[in-house]
């Protein structure tokens, strides 16, 4: 078992690790086998505030910092992970459930991001704009907002938390940290012993490992923090954007999804089987962008579903430590028992197993549901594991209909044998991301990433990422007297 677990279990507040001060601890199990990991004494609302004042304290001298100097934080911290990748796979797989394959793709997309928060420190530009007014000169200065306050969720944590975190500390800003009480390792101190190995200035990432339930809503609505950058569910997401809303705080929401991948009457079945398999099954349907509902052209239903039950059989269910297991446990036992209702809730609304996985401890193995009426709320949530609506439709016009028909809007796919006909399809789906001819699941360090409708507000990655966690300032310089009226 990696030693982050005995080492990292604290919080980290103002370049120290300490315990909590709060009423209780939070134990962390793994979701496979129910082995404890660690067991961290909470924070408590005195801690944010500590959290929160370092990060002030620290983030004046920070953002005046050379730029190429805060750049080699970040390019020691990427050799870091590398350095470390074998470390921090087994870590994803004893904390998350993840599989090898998981780990894989959560760590090949964090170094993705953290390699273009290496360029983050440099980007910053200020601008010189036009004046009416004779000698004027205006200057538009980009700066960063001071403190960013990060929650990150157990799904993706390392990688959730990184994709925030790096480029908010490159543009200059200080951060505070809050994992899910799931993944206080992988989504929290594990992020700061990498970068406090890499250099970074004590203050200017803090980790708080803590409950709601313990401090309310303090990490929010303390004053320090400008931009709260939330990924989560919607209901959550809600709560933090009305809190927010009503501080004058910027809110980055990344919220669920309830996605569908279509596949047209032309479109290469077998691969379209395969995406819909992976964007449907990718680290147990855990995953905000999956593919929830498979929508498939009735002519071509038949031998679609065949062949995708076919597949979906075939994915080895098991011990996450075993690199040919596809499906390991989900998250926790609450998890596991809401997958396993909303099958069955499926079944006695009038749908049919295809496929029923049984439920075994965290181990949810997958399963295929069709005829679910159209007028069920389960086909409009989202489902957070490995069960797959599949929805037979007559024609674009329906399938648009149906794939609109969801309070969510976050990413989406599209399969044909034409690809400016599923360019057409894409631009009807009320949805921030839609990819044709691919999986739902994507996510790349320069492309805007982000929802519509429940889905979440704002956007994060390439530009938006700049926009996010910097502010505009307007600075004039009147070269000559300017004339006043009285």
């Amino acid at each position: 078992m990696s030693s982050y677990f005995t080492d990292l279990a604290q919080q980290y507040i103002d370049g120290e690790w300490r315990p909590g001060t709060g009423s209780w601890d939070i134990i962390d199990f793994n979701p496979y086998d129910g082995e404890k990991l660690a067991s961290i004494t909470i924070a408590a609302v005195e801690e944010i505030d500590q959290a929160y004042q370092a990060a002030a304290r620290a983030q004046k001298e920070w953002a005046a910092t050379n730029p190429y100097a805060r750049r080699a934080v970040f390019e020691k911290a990427l050799r870091l992970i590398e350095e470390r990748e074998a470390e921090i796979t087994e870590a994803i797989i004893a904390e998350l459930g993840g599989t090898h394959l998981k780990a894989g793709f959560e760590l090949h997309l964090a170094k993705e991001f953290l390699r273009e928060s290496i360029q983050w420190a440099l980007r910053p530009e200020g601008r010189i704009l036009p004046s009416p007014v004779d000698g004027k000169e205006n200057r538009v200065y980009r700066v960063p907002v001071g403190v960013v306050g990060v929650i990150s969720p157990f799904n993706f944590p390392f990688l959730l938390s990184i994709k925030s975190v790096a480029p908010a500390l490159a543009v200059g800003n200080a951060v505070v940290l809050k994992p899910h009480q799931n993944t206080p390792i992988v989504g929290g101190t594990l992020v700061a012993k990498i970068f406090e190995d890499a250099g970074l200035p004590g203050g200017l990432l803090n980790v708080v490992v803590t409950d709601i339930a313990e401090i309310g809503d303090a990490f929010i609505e303390h004053p320090i923090p400008k931009v709260i950058s939330f990924t989560g569910s919607d209901k959550v997401g809600r709560h933090v954007a009305t809190v927010c809303a009503s501080l004058f705080k910027r809110s980055v929401l990344e919220l669920g999804g309830n996605s569908a991948i279509v596949v047209l009457d032309d479109a290469d079945i077998d691969y379209a089987v395969d995406a819909a398999v992976f964007s449907r099954y990718v680290h147990q349907g855990q995953v905000c962008m999956a593919a929830n509902r498979v929508l498939v052209d009735r002519s071509i239903a038949d031998v679609f579903t065949e062949k995708f039950v076919a597949k979906v059989r075939t994915l080895k269910s098991g011990d996450p430590r075993d690199p040919q297991t596809v499906i390991g446990p989900v998250i926790n036992s609450q998890q596991a028992e809401s997958i396993s209702a909303t099958v069955e809730q499926a079944v006695a609304e009038g749908g049919t197993a295809l496929l029923h996985g049984t439920t075994t401890d965290n181990l949810v193995e997958p399963s295929v549901l069709t005829g679910v009426p159209a007028d069920s709320d389960l086909l409009r949530q989202e489902v957070f594991g490995p069960v797959a609506f599949l929805i037979p439709f007559d024609g674009e016009e329906e399938a648009v209909r149906i794939v609109n028909d969801t309070p969510y809007g976050l990413s989406g796919a599209v399969h044909t044998g034409d690809i400016e006909r599923g360019v057409a399809f894409a631009k009807q789906i009320d949805t921030g991301m839609f990819h044709v001819n691919d999986g739902t699941v994507h996510d790349e360090p320069l492309v805007p990433f982000g929802g519509e409708k429940h889905s979440g507000i704002g956007r994060l990655n390439g530009e938006t990422t700049l926009e996010a966690f910097t502010t505009l300032k307007w600075i004039s310089v009147q070269h000559g007297r300017s004339g006043f009226p009285f």
